[in-house]
Formats: structure tokens, C-alpha cells, sequence
């Protein structure tokens, strides 16, 4: 059964006073995610080992092998865009409250030390990749990938992620990365989805 593109949790132009253009939308989602989709399905068509598997459980069948790295990267790409579209949110940013707070300042010692160190994370990730907050053994880390690369190949519990692809912000940033990251973190970050995934 082939895979599905996941429908964004908002409509395309929601973000505009975020932000994130409509035009953003139409290429990031409309364009370079379908075409993950698009070519995931390609490569694991006819391949009975894929058949009836989760998105999660291709990605970790194909980690760390260069024989699958086509459908790895493909495999993960669709997850992560997934994943990013439902870390934005309309009116999001700025601090998180009740028991995401808690967790934050537990493990990073206040929200502006959490801030400090994602924009660190997300600003050094060299070329292509992706910034996360993710748990591990209960703890919080933010910790960056390379390419399509994601906590789920490392045993950890993604939380949060910001894509840091250029082609995710170019439209609205041009190549001002740092300007995207700070537009994020003060009025994107969706903390009701980090809450909903700590408690899942």
C-alpha cells in the first residue's frame, strides 16, 4: 500500500502574520514533500519486505544502510516535514507553560537558556538538516541532524524539530537562517504538540 502526503494541520496561508508565506506552502509542502512521497512510494513499490510496515518502521529498517539510503532518505524526509508542519503553529512561540515548562527549565535551566541553545543547534547545523528537542531516558536534549537523519534512528523521542533545509526558508528569509529561527521560536512553535508527544 502506497504512502499518503499528510494533509498540513492548518491552510496554507494561516501563517502569514507569522511569517511564513502561502508561496512557502505551495513549494515546501506542495512541491518538495510531495516529491518525497512521491519517490518513496516508487522505490518500495513491488518490495514485499515494506508492505503492511509503518513510515517509522521503514525509516528504521533502512537506517545506517547504503543499499536503502534512497528509501531511508525518501522515508524519513516525508516524516519529518510531517512532523514539522504539526511543530508550527498560527500565534505559536514564546515560552511554553505548565508541564512543558517545567520540563524545560528542569533540563535547560529557564526558557532563554532552552532559546539560546536551539538557536545554537539549529543556526550550526552545517548545510541541510534539522534542529530537534527530543527526550531521552526522560530527559530533554536538543540535538541536530544532517540531512533527512532523525531521533527515531537513535532510540530518542522526538519532541519538536525546525527545519533548517534552505529550501524552508528562502521564500520568506531569503538566506537569513538566523531570521527564520528567531521568527520560529517567537511566534511558531506549536507547545501544545510538544505536550501532547511528552505525553504520548
Amino acid at each position: 500500500m502506497a504512502f499518503e502526503q499528510a494533509p498540513l494541520p492548518f491552510d496554507s496561508g494561516a501563517l502569514e502574520a507569522s511569517g511564513m508565506k502561502a508561496e512557502t506552502f505551495e513549494y515546501h509542502y506542495g512541491k518538495h514533500h510531495k516529491a518525497y512521497v512521491d519517490n518513496l512510494n516508487k522505490l518500495i513499490d513491488g518490495k514485499a519486505e515494506y508492505a503492511g510496515k509503518s513510515l517509522e518502521e521503514v525509516i528504521v529498517m533502512t537506517a545506517g544502510n547504503d543499499a536503502t539510503a534512497g528509501i531511508f532518505n525518501n522515508a524519513a524526509q516525508v516524516w519529518n516535514h510531517s512532523f514539522f508542519w504539526n511543530s508550527i503553529k498560527a500565534g505559536g512561540g514564546g515560552a511554553p507553560t505548565g508541564a512543558v515548562a517545567d520540563k524545560i527549565n528542569a533540563a535547560f535551566g529557564s526558557y532563554e537558556k532552552f532559546k539560546e541553545d536551539f538557536t545554537a543547534a539549529a543556526t550550526t547545523q552545517f548545510g541541510s538538516g534539522w534542529a530537534w528537542l527530543v527526550e531521552e531516558n526522560g530527559t530533554l536534549k536538543i540535538t541536530k541532524t544532517a540531512n533527512a537523519d532523525n531521533p527515531l534512528t537513535k532510540g530518542q523521542k522526538p519532541l519538536l524539530t525546525l527545519d533548517v533545509w534552505e529550501h524552508a526558508y528562502y521564500i520568506d528569509f531569503r538566506n537569513a537562517r538566523p531570521g527564520y529561527i528567531a521568527n520560529y521560536l517567537d511566534k511558531l512553535v506549536n507547545w501544545d504538540f510538544v505536550a501532547a508527544n511528552m505525553a504520548a
